[in-house]
């Protein structure tokens, strides 16, 4: 299982290596073949030892172009994560989806305690009352709730924990090449 945080605003769980001189600016100056990178890593990555070799003979481009490519676009942030996305659910680990009502002048130490507990996938900062969202995937329901206890305790700040009952899954692809 990977875990990663994914934020609307500043609650970010990890910094990206800046790769300043072939980073792009942003999404404005991709070209036709960024984009179509965009596409086949989206849904389609290359399982394979070389997979920036495969990439590069979809697009007809050396592997090391694809390769710094990607690179690129990851330092640009436009690629945001590289990585498996697994069904936790198949994997015999439950989710829950959490709420929290954080002060601002509590939200950096409760923030960073959610953001280092294993099993957080995403964490977002709304225009709310529960102002924190954040999902938590565990091996047991009993586990999250020992988690979600743990957090409240160090933070003194009280959770709410809404686990999933149904799994609503949607694909999202995001076409960068103008196709359907």
């Amino acid at each position: 299982m990977t875990t990663q945080a994914h934020t609307a605003e500043p609650s970010a769980k990890h910094k990206d290596s800046a790769l300043k001189n072939s980073a792009l600016k942003d999404s404005a100056q991709m070209d036709s073949l960024d984009r179509q990178l965009l596409d086949i890593i989206q849904t389609d990555f290359p399982l394979c030892p070389r997979p920036y070799a495969e990439l590069g003979q979809r697009l007809g481009i050396a592997e090391q172009e694809a390769f710094d490519r990607v690179r690129a676009l990851k330092a640009s942030k436009i690629i945001r994560r590289l990585g498996a996305n697994f069904q936790s659910a198949k994997l015999g680990f439950v989710s829950t989806l959490c709420a929290a009502k954080v002060p601002q002048d509590k939200m950096e130490a409760f923030v960073a305690d959610v953001n280092a507990k294993p099993g957080v996938t995403h964490n977002y900062l709304r225009e709310h009352d529960y102002n924190i969202w954040f999902t938590l995937i565990s091996p047991s329901r009993e586990e999250a709730q020992a988690t979600l206890d743990g957090i409240t305790q160090c933070t003194g700040i009280p959770i709410l924990n809404l686990p999933a009952t149904k799994l609503f899954k949607i694909r999202v692809d995001f076409r960068m090449d103008g196709g359907d």
